[in-house]
């Protein structure tokens, strides 16, 4: 196929699909590090005026890792549902993006057609859309789930508790868990991560969290977010675990970096479906970066938003109840200023949508970005704004563990008044019980994380 476009007298020839996908991205100071990004404005534009006339058949024939070298493209690739691609594959990208944007299109459909596609197909898709169209396309597409409550409904915003200690102090993250749950935080998980990775410290903060929650009867989920290897031996000594988690990267090489593979994770899987102690039907928690690939020298030549994308695309095998973006974490390197987090934060929310998995996102930001806590709130609003499933909640929003800003306690709740809202349905509904939530809002009682010292 020829890869070429003439803009404003100038001729624009690209050698790859894989150098359309890394010159049609927004600019990242990631894709700059790795020497892939469009060198001007234009020839990004011209880049992306020949990616929106490649079919999506294309696309899937043409990973930006072969699927002979990669386990990750093996994975997602054997996983489309054929019929439904023979339907769509014809489509070209741009094509493909009017479709979604359609008013005539919903999210059943677009469910539907989330079962033929792969990675490269759902980030081209979302390199043609501005951030109003990530906004538009992210809201219309519902994915819900369920572990031991409701995650994805429409007009809900879930927010994860997280009380990391730094020196994991039991007392200290019961505390920290408290005043969350005082705020309404931890329906989407109550989960921390440790600094210390072995099995005893691990099944020592589960024990206390699944204590928490059993005492006030709390309709949600507990997690460590430790490396899943250590989740599994914490099971095996009986460990009660709610949701098994894992970091995710978009090629085989990233994965290797990380401990992990494709069948390690099909085995914790298994090990969730046959102990965790909630009721599923979905057990998993994934969490991933644009960028990550690249910061382990593993990302093939390929640009980080279709890394991203693959995440996705793979974490589907695994059906899980959540998945976020910590959008902001990696650092500048890779995602420069507020400008390039928000922008991402938009796109992998969509993308994970598109999917077909419950897409959070850890709106944050590390103390050496070009960004700030005004940046991080209208972020928050643009992400809650398009449907995402919950952000994270982090005392007073400075993790003392992982030394950077996220989301605090009172920002769910702020969000939930400001966009008309609400908790996610079980645990609203324990809100009430409790006496910190009446008639949508929370009441005078919200903030006083004595109301757990009672029993």
């Amino acid at each position: 196929m020829l890869l070429r476009t003439k803009l404003f007298g100038e001729t624009y020839e690209f050698a790859t699909i894989k150098e359309v996908l890394a010159k049609a991205n927004e600019e990242k100071s990631g894709d700059q590090q790795a020497g892939i990004a469009a060198n001007t404005a234009a020839e990004r534009v011209a880049a992306r005026l020949v990616l929106a006339e490649v079919p999506l058949s294309v696309l899937r024939e043409n990973p930006v890792v072969p699927y002979d070298d990669d386990e990750v493209t093996r994975a997602i690739d054997d996983a489309v549902n054929e019929t439904i691609y023979q339907e769509i594959k014809g489509w070209t990208v741009g094509e493909f993006r009017e479709w979604i944007l359609s008013n005539k299109t919903d999210s059943d459909q677009i469910r539907r057609v989330s079962n033929a596609l792969t990675g490269e197909m759902v980030a081209g898709v979302a390199k043609l859309m501005s951030n109003l169209d990530l906004v538009v396309g992210g809201r219309k597409i519902h994915v819900v789930t369920h572990c031991n409550n409701t995650m994805g409904l429409p007009g809900t915003l879930a927010s994860r508790n997280q009380p990391n200690h730094p020196t994991d102090s039991i007392d200290g993250i019961r505390a920290a868990t408290y005043e969350g749950l005082s705020y309404g935080s931890g329906d989407s998980v109550i989960g921390i991560n440790p600094s210390d990775d072995s099995v005893g410290n691990v099944s020592r903060i589960l024990e206390m969290t699944k204590d928490i929650i059993d005492r006030w009867e709390i309709p949600t989920q507990n997690c460590v977010l430790s490396h899943v290897t250590t989740q599994m031996e914490a099971m095996k000594r009986g460990a009660p675990l709610g949701l098994m988690f894992q970091s995710l990267a978009g090629s085989e090489k990233a994965m290797q970096s990380f401990g992990i593979s494709v069948g390690l994770l099909d085995e914790a899987y298994d090990m969730a479906k046959k102990y965790a102690w909630t009721t599923g039907p979905n057990y998993m928690y994934f969490e991933t970066g644009q960028g990550s690939a690249l910061s382990a020298d593993a990302h093939n030549g390929a640009d980080q938003l279709v890394l991203e994308a693959r995440n996705y695309s793979l974490a589907k095998r695994w059906d899980p109840y959540q998945v976020n973006t910590v959008v902001g974490f990696i650092g500048p390197e890779y995602l420069y200023d507020s400008r390039q987090i928000s922008r991402a934060a938009l796109e992998d929310h969509f993308m994970g949508k598109l999917t077909g998995i419950s897409m959070g996102c850890d709106v944050c930001y590390t103390n050496h970005a070009v960004a700030d806590q005004n940046d991080l709130e209208s972020l928050a609003v643009l992400f809650a704004s398009a449907g995402g499933s919950f952000i994270m909640g982090v005392p007073m929003g400075d993790d003392a563990m992982l030394s950077y800003q996220s989301t605090s306690y009172h920002d769910a709740p702020s969000l939930r008044q400001a966009l008309g809202l609400r908790p996610l349905p079980e645990f609203e509904a324990w809100m009430e019980d409790i006496g910190i939530w009446k008639n949508g809002q929370l009441t005078d009682l919200a903030g006083d994380a004595s109301l757990f010292l009672q029993r």
